[in-house]
């Protein structure tokens, strides 16, 4: 087992596993990961079950010491990691000694980035899940983004740990400055004029500065409804559009609500999750509509990496 102590926090940095799943009906939000492949990835890394907790660190990553000796492994986006000031590779298992200090020098590309330790980290599950949900104060570490002070601690490692410098190569590539994602039409595109399917294929949004783990806010040319803007509230996949009578959209993701009241025009694919994932303020995106075996044949070629090692 080792401990890690933080520093510095960081801009927005939580523990997360991979979400709080099966409750929604009972209005318990998922929480989770923003790029569910990075985290599952780094937990390969290092050997753990692929729901072990990690740790999300956003844009500007914290400065943390390892109080024992720990291997870990950082994936995702390229914050600028250093161990002891040595630059350090992502995607590859790493090992710090007692006293080494992990420390980012800024975003270079993406906007999330996963650590995971050998071991997991150990937090008070609630309802069967370590993950952060900021908005309800739930799980994590008291519900909360780390603080300086604050010390993690991991568990047991259980399983056979990769050797040092093994590394996995990420199918999934980083964004620079914007990203096209694929999606299926629906649950309701039926409440949208044509044109406002056409509209979303062809134009480029724009994220706000209004977004946060709960849901990317798009600035854009407005999608039409047909049918009004107000339906009976149903589920809220993640990654679904939900598109409110500003005719704005708004992008669902990790913290979203359980239910929602506006008519969904499409839903990003299982596959292009993660692309969504490491996008941030200011960064672009373009939508287009793909089949269905396109995405059944995106996500199958994600997963290989889980399936061979």
């Amino acid at each position: 087992m080792a401990s890690i102590r933080i520093i510095k926090p960081g801009l927005l940095t939580t523990v997360q596993d991979l979400g709080r799943w099966g409750h929604q009906a009972s209005g318990v939000p998922v929480a989770g990961p923003m790029d569910p492949y990075a985290h599952r990835l780094a937990n390969l890394l290092v050997g753990n079950p692929e729901n072990a907790a990690t740790l999300e660190l956003t844009l500007i990553g914290p400065e943390l010491v390892f109080e024992q000796a720990a291997t870990f492994a950082l994936t995702g986006a390229d914050l600028g990691p250093r161990l002891d000031g040595r630059r350090l590779p992502t995607n590859t298992v790493c090992q710090a000694e007692a006293g080494a200090v992990l420390a980012f020098g800024g975003p270079r590309r993406g906007a999330r980035s996963y650590l995971a330790i050998a071991g997991g980290l150990q937090v008070p599950a609630v309802f069967g899940s370590r993950a952060t949900h900021l908005i309800s104060a739930m799980g994590g570490l008291s519900g909360r983004a780390l603080r300086a002070g604050d010390r993690l601690q991991s568990g047991p490692v259980t399983g056979r740990v990769p050797r040092q410098g093994w590394r996995l190569p990420p199918i999934v590539p980083l964004p620079e400055g914007g990203a096209v994602l694929r999606v299926r039409p629906g649950p309701q595109a039926e409440y949208f004029t044509d044109e406002a399917l056409r509209t979303l294929e062809s134009a480029r949004f724009t994220i706000s500065t209004r977004s946060d783990r709960m849901g990317y806010r798009l600035d854009g040319p407005p999608l039409t409804h047909a049918r009004g803007a107000d339906i009976i509230s149903d589920a809220t996949p993640l990654g679904v559009l939900q598109v409110p009578a500003s005719g704005q959209p708004i992008l669902l993701m990790a913290d979203r609500q359980t239910t929602g009241g506006y008519p969904k025009i499409a839903t990003v694919i299982t596959a292009d999750l993660a692309l969504a994932g490491q996008l941030a303020p200011g960064d672009w995106i373009g939508f287009r509509v793909c089949t269905l075996r396109e995405a059944l044949r995106a996500l199958i070629e994600q997963e290989r990496p889980f399936v061979q090692s």
